[in-house]
């Protein structure tokens, strides 16, 4: 598990490989991330946007920005908590993310980043 806290905001990874499959007769490695968002500033945030860079073995940089995660733009008020899950393929059996959450301070109106710390992608049978 990865750890990071910004402006009072701690954001917690699990990562689970999932399994592979063909999909346009390429094989790819399916993984799955758990991100825990807990808030604990003074103020109520609001999740507005996110930053993805998905990075394989092969070098393969797929950036994704939007809206919210998961269909949601989550409010937090001090001391809450809000856990998703979600997923990326890859076509190698390993590689990293990283990025960024665009979050609304209530109490202030301006917006700030937290960061999602780098964190790796690993299918079992590939590690040395």
């Amino acid at each position: 598990m990865v750890i990071q806290i910004t402006r009072g905001i701690k954001i917690s990874v699990l990562t689970t490989f999932e399994g592979t499959y063909f999909k346009n007769n390429k094989m790819h490695f399916a993984f799955s991330y758990h991100i825990t968002i807990e808030n604990h500033s003074k103020d109520s945030v609001q999740l507005t946007t996110r930053h993805w860079e998905i990075y394989d073995a092969l070098n393969y940089l797929e950036i994704v920005d939007g809206e919210g995660v998961i269909g949601k733009k989550p409010v937090l008020k001090p001391g809450e908590t809000h856990t998703y899950s979600s997923g990326c393929l890859l076509c190698a059996p390993f590689g990293t993310m990283k990025g960024h959450f665009e979050m609304i301070n209530f109490t202030t109106t301006k917006s700030f980043k937290v960061i999602v710390p780098a964190f790796r992608l690993n299918a079992p049978f590939a590690l040395n």
